[in-house]
């Protein structure tokens, strides 16, 4: 287990590079991983699950005094990013529609739930993201389909029956088990055995990515101008969602922990599941604005984090001292 726990710290060290080199073995063998895409649902149920263990319905109940920066970064997530992405896709790529829904898809996913990780190193408010992700999670069953109907259902034939069935296998009911198995435990689940599936979690995260790049491969190898401006598009549009949240944070007059907190969940994305939805219900078309975005995500949190840091430096200091003083 030493071997895995020093595997699971290496790979969190330096997810914004291991991401995108899983990325690159998929597109160069292809033929290889592209077989087993059978497997990466469950891989996706499992690391919704170990990823769940960690928090309970009790911590639901620590926002509910100010459930606002919750229902707005929802909002971001959901309302805005999604219409800025279609209207955005529509004026650039308007007689590429597989495009198109690949590019809605990308930003009608749910949060990412790695930006957990991202809070909890930088200082963040823990709770609000388990919440953000709790309740996004659980609500994703219905608005992924419903969104993708809404905004795209005319021009692409959209199996909701089959997303919300998906989706219910690879994130609401593993997550729902992980939950009631830390509310039932009291907690003491997170300290056993979420450490132990840890590691295992990371190797899924990377099949999944290996896996689902492989369909990507024909349109990499033969990159051209309008993938280029695909990708563009999509690291564009990504770079704004960490925006669009922080300016709703500084409405708000949110804490630094609560800024932090809007802006990395309002800018993720759960681009695994994206890709799976593609890889199962889309031609390859819409998987390439979904996939792209692996490369550009953990680097655009990274350094969203450090910029954040150093930019709310001041008054970090500020809230600190302010709470010594309180304590006192």
């Amino acid at each position: 287990m030493k071997v895995l726990y020093k595997f699971n710290g290496f790979i969190e060290r330096w997810m914004p590079f291991v991401t995108p080199i899983c990325l690159v073995i998929g597109i160069l063998f292809s033929s290889v991983f592209g077989r087993f895409a059978v497997i990466v649902p469950f891989l996706f149920a499992f690391m919704t699950f170990a990823g769940s263990l960690g928090s309970g319905f009790g911590d639901m109940k620590k926002i509910a005094a100010n459930p606002l920066p919750l229902l707005v970064t929802l909002f971001v997530l959901h309302a805005w990013m999604p219409i800025l992405a279609f209207g955005t896709a529509n004026f650039l790529f308007p007689s590429h529609p597989y495009f198109i829904t690949g590019i809605v898809l990308e930003f009608v996913v749910p949060t990412g739930v790695v930006s957990l990780v991202w809070v909890s190193i930088y200082k963040g408010n823990e709770a609000l993201t388990i919440s953000i992700i709790l309740v996004d999670t659980l609500l994703s069953p219905l608005l992924v389909p419903l969104t993708l109907k809404l905004l795209i259902g005319s021009t692409v034939a959209v199996d909701a029956m089959g997303m919300i069935k998906d989706i219910v296998f690879m994130i609401a009911v593993p997550a729902l088990l992980g939950m009631i198995l830390h509310q039932v435990t009291k907690g003491e689940i997170k300290k056993t055995l979420s450490p132990k599936l840890a590691p295992f979690s990371k190797i899924g995260l990377i099949a999944v990515v290996t896996i689902n790049s492989t369909k990507v491969a024909p349109f990499v190898k033969e990159m051209n101008p309008l993938l280029l401006a695909v990708a563009a598009t999509i690291l564009l549009l990504a770079s704004t969602g960490y925006i669009w949240s922080w300016l709703a944070s500084r409405l708000l007059k949110a804490d630094y922990g609560t800024t932090l907190a809007m802006t990395v969940n309002g800018g993720m994305r759960n681009i695994s599941a994206g890709a799976v939805l593609a890889l199962r219900y889309f031609p390859g078309e819409v998987m390439f604005p979904v996939m792209i975005g692996t490369l550009f995500q953990q680097i655009l949190v990274a350094n969203t984090v450090n910029i954040l840091r150093r930019r709310e430096g001041k008054r970090i200091a500020k809230e600190t001292t302010g709470a010594g003083k309180s304590d006192e």
